[in-house]
């Protein structure tokens, strides 16, 4: 891996390099080469298989982190690469022309964060969210609960529940029987 990685040092601008594992490191690189150094990666270091693309929303320095993780079958090593890419205008370059299956991990990442992929196929067409109408749902700022709320209605027989409570019920069961009245509710989670 430290091989690749001085060629690629000596070829392109790495922004940072994150050594996670003796095989798997992430590389961050400026939006302009990023497609540069995947295909060179694909085409000149052996790494033939997309893993994944994923986005994180990084809302407070409003940018949204794609990474493409990359897997190179011979030396079964990993390549995360990362780029950043402006929350107010998300758009990145298809790479569907490398990897077919990227269309996928495309259309849905234009799909749950808006991100757009110019070029590639039917990336706007719904997967998942058919007619849907708020914001995309991965975004941080979608509220999730109010979107719940607003959505589904309660039904007879659910109730709420403290997560707190669920654990402590779970983790220290005599002492919370008395504590929260449960006593024989959690007889009968126990089988009694």
């Amino acid at each position: 891996m430290k091989d690749i990685l001085t060629r690629l040092d000596s070829r392109f601008v790495i922004e940072r390099k994150d050594e996670t594992r003796s095989n798997l490191v992430f590389i961050t690189v400026k939006k302009p080469v990023a497609i540069e150094v995947i295909t060179y990666l694909r085409d000149y270091e052996g790494f033939r298989h997309l893993v994944l693309i994923s986005a994180v929303d990084y809302i407070e320095r409003n940018v949204f982190q794609l990474t493409y993780l990359l897997h190179n079958y011979q030396l079964h090593v990993d390549i995360g690469v990362r780029v950043e890419i402006d929350r107010q205008h998300p758009q990145m370059d298809s790479i569907h022309h490398l990897w077919a299956a990227a269309g996928v991990y495309q259309r849905e990442l234009h799909e749950m964060f808006g991100i757009d992929f110019p070029g590639s196929p039917h990336v706007a067409e719904p997967m998942i969210l058919e007619g849907w109408d708020n914001i995309p749902p991965m975004r941080k700022e979608f509220d999730t609960k109010k979107y719940a709320e607003e959505t589904y209605f309660p039904r007879e027989g659910r109730f709420k529940q403290d997560p707190r409570e669920v654990m402590e019920i779970k983790l220290y069961p005599v002492d919370t029987e008395v504590k929260y009245g449960i006593k024989q509710v959690v007889r009968k989670r126990r089988g009694h």
